[in-house]
């Protein structure tokens, strides 16, 4: 197994056997983030294709500072962020004055799979799974947030405060969907 030093240094080469080596390492990763900002597969295989061709096109301003992988994923979830606002409106304008009355009042559901998170996390509107990505996911601040979207901080705050009310929504039908089909057996 190579180092990302060695494959790195043969990227900047433009060798296409490291080129290779880099993307059948690291795509499994990036397309589960392209998946979590774009729910259509395809959609998202394009995306992370696209995400390596600026990876590749843009390794020589990778200067060592830093992790790698973590250089390259803020690429990825950047290519996400331009795929959505330039296909989608997402919806994240809110009353300064709502923004203020809303209590994060969602509690972390224990016990829950993490397939059945992201899967909660898929039925989310746009504006509120980009804002949960971003904030519980990649651990972005509100500040980054509103900055990357071109949206007020409370805003941010008050998409993240209704995806999570959303989510707590989301998990209760579905599992009181189960115990009511249960209940039928």
């Amino acid at each position: 197994m190579q180092s990302d030093a060695n494959i790195i240094a043969r990227c900047k080469k433009q060798d296409r056997i490291a080129q290779k080596a880099l993307y059948e390492k690291y795509a499994p990763l990036f397309y589960t983030i392209c998946l979590r900002y774009i729910k259509n597969t395809t959609e998202a295989e394009d995306l992370l294709v696209e995400s390596f061709f600026k990876i590749f096109s843009k390794i020589d301003q990778y200067k060592g500072d830093g992790s790698f992988e973590g250089w390259m994923k803020r690429i990825v979830i950047n290519e996400s962020l331009m795929r959505i606002r330039k296909n989608n409106n997402l919806n994240l304008h809110v009353d300064i004055e709502k923004a203020y009355e809303l209590k994060d009042e969602a509690k972390a559901l224990s016990n829950i799979q993490y397939d059945e998170i992201i899967a909660l996390i898929d039925e989310l509107p746009t504006g509120y799974r980009t804002v949960f990505n971003l904030y519980v996911i990649e651990g972005y601040k509100h500040r980054e947030i509103a900055e990357q979207l071109n949206i007020s901080i409370n805003t941010s705050k008050s998409q993240l405060i209704l995806a999570k009310k959303k989510l707590a929504l989301l998990y209760k039908k579905k599992h009181n969907h189960l115990n009511n089909f249960e209940d039928i057996g």
